[in-house]
């Protein structure tokens, strides 16, 4: 017949509690780590967006410009650099040329941020489309109250 002790044995076997709560503030810190990481994909895939933004939108004023070369290449859509308010139910009204304008600049403000400014400069055939917003939400650090990105296109007509 074998005899079984009830008296505890001698060492301890298996983890600590302190090696658990090592291990888990270890995990913890690294989970943190990970989440900031997250943070900062998220960050840069917003800013992304808005820059994939401003290119279709410039790419869409100089394809309102081809359809209408003549009035472009005699200064009607030369615009300054202008910021408009969104306004979901724009109905633009007066030349081809100005609702071009007035749709493209309320799509600037609509798609990109309500400070989105958006100008058109033409010498001879060369133009210059440049979109400007404020891409303060998309930086990873905050290093100015104010982060301004531009987006020059030039194309000739």
């Amino acid at each position: 017949m074998s005899h079984v002790s009830l008296a505890p044995p001698d060492r301890e076997r298996g983890a600590t509690l302190i090696e658990v709560l090592v291990a888990l503030l270890v995990l913890s810190i690294g989970l943190l780590g990970l989440a900031g990481l997250q943070m900062a994909a998220i960050k840069s895939n917003h800013s992304a967006y808005y820059r994939s933004q401003a290119t279709v939108l410039a790419y869409d004023i100089t394809d309102r410009m081809r359809a209408n070369r003549a009035d472009a290449l005699n200064g009607v859509y030369d615009t300054a650099l202008t910021n408009v308010t969104c306004d979901p139910d724009l109905d633009a009204t007066g030349t081809l040329a100005a609702k071009d304008v007035a749709e493209w600049l309320n799509s600037l403000s609509c798609l990109l941020s309500s400070d989105a400014r958006g100008g058109i400069t033409r010498v001879g055939r060369v133009f210059t489309i440049t979109v400007e917003w404020d891409d303060n939400r998309g930086r990873i650090e905050n290093s100015a109250a104010t982060d301004r990105e531009t987006f020059v296109y030039r194309t000739q007509l």
